[in-house]
């Protein structure tokens, strides 16, 4: 097994001999970083019952999770992109989690004749057939990934845990009653065929301002990149027809599995009332309001730690994860774990324990030695990660 340094990128930057085991199965190592020191995943591919080959990946432990596919992704490179390794991360650390790049983007085969949203489904149900998780499984669907995972938990019920949806749609833009939606849909499309592959990132920027409209200019040059390494400009423009042809409103009364819709109030690609007819038509979903105008959610904002606490509530896997994580903390010791989680100074937090600052930082010392971390801000991010809850 090939291990990189902390921080190490990979990638393209690897050589595809250290990538590739003579058995076909892909090892790519993920400890860019403290948080994943590790965490691995592996990388294999099926081949759908229409002759397609699906990349998929397993990584991190825990009860387990299947992850539909969705608008945009790369196997490898989302574990170091700024705009969705927390969300891999995060995945990884609290579940067994089983994710794929949908036909013809990624490391999944590129040329295919069909991309229509009868595959989604079908590409879901063999991705799971090839895994194999332990049954029942949580299944998690965000943007159009929401309406594969929909009619998957109709047709398996019983295989199906936990029903997740954040970002999701009931139907496409094709579908809009408002012929202005419909208009710059297809505009969308069109732009993206002539627009996609240029050197000049005008158009993708046009695109990623939607998906990131609160983004800073690292994690839009990020997902610009990340448009052109994993989709031709042709396979784009399908894949947003297709998005714009989805439908799953007759399917919502028939969903009967636990569910929880999560959705950003100011969210440009699937607006909040998609979000709310999902929760209304899918009996007893609870459904979750988020504060950001990000279509993908940024680790530093607190709808993201909400998204996180609402997950591991939904699935009880919070309290499970505090235990086997904190439990070695003394009482004092995880409450002022609390207060530095919830921003606290180290002055701060003396005076509301009635402490020294000098008394905060050595009980700070134990605790980045206890955690395995090494610094405050390593702290922070480690406890967010696992569910710890700010006291």
């Amino acid at each position: 097994m090939l291990r990189l340094k902390p921080r190490r990128a990979y990638g393209s930057n690897v050589p595809l001999s250290a990538r590739m085991s003579n058995s076909g199965v892909k090892f790519v190592p993920i400890n860019y970083t403290w948080y994943d020191m590790t965490m691995q995943q592996t990388i294999r591919y099926t081949t759908t019952r229409d002759q397609v080959r699906l990349a998929w990946a397993s990584s991190g432990s825990g009860p387990p999770m299947v992850k539909a596919s969705n608008w945009l992704t790369h196997l490898e490179y989302d574990w170091e992109s700024p705009v969705l390794r927390h969300w891999v991360r995060f995945l990884s650390r609290h579940f067994s989690l089983i994710r794929y790049d949908e036909r013809g983007c990624g490391l999944t085969q590129r040329s295919v004749e069909s991309v229509t949203i009868d595959h989604w489904i079908d590409d879901l149900e063999d991705v799971i057939e090839a895994a194999r998780p332990p049954r029942p499984f949580a299944l998690i669907g965000i943007s159009q990934g929401a309406c594969a995972c929909i009619e998957y938990a109709v047709r398996h019920p019983e295989r199906v845990s936990h029903l997740i949806l954040y970002g999701g749609y009931v139907r496409g833009w094709t579908l809009h009653k408002n012929p202005e939606h419909v208009r710059e849909g297809r505009a969308m499309v069109e732009l993206t065929e002539l627009g996609w592959g240029r050197q000049d990132p005008i158009y993708r920027r046009l695109l990623t301002k939607r998906f990131l409209p609160e983004g800073n200019e690292e994690q839009m040059q990020w997902f610009d990149e990340l448009c052109v390494r994993s989709v031709s400009p042709e396979m784009a423009a399908r894949l947003l027809q297709s998005r714009g042809e989805a439908d799953v409103s007759a399917l919502l009364p028939s969903v009967k599995v636990p569910t929880l819709v999560a959705h950003a109030n100011g969210d440009q690609i699937s607006p909040l009332s998609q979000g709310q007819r999902l929760a209304e038509g899918i009996p007893g979903a609870q459904f979750v309001m988020l504060d950001s105008h990000n279509h993908i959610m940024l680790e530093h904002e607190p709808a993201w730690q909400r998204f996180c606490e609402a997950v591991l509530d939904f699935t009880g896997v919070r309290s499970q994860a505090e235990d086997e994580l904190f439990r070695s903390l003394s009482e004092r010791e995880r409450e002022i774990l609390g207060k530095l989680v919830g921003g606290m100074t180290n002055v701060e937090i003396g005076r509301l324990l009635f402490i020294s600052d000098k008394t905060v930082r050595n009980q700070l010392t134990r605790i980045y030695e206890k955690l395995g971390v090494s610094s405050r801000s390593q702290a922070i991010v480690f406890a967010r990660d696992h569910g710890f809850g700010v006291t």
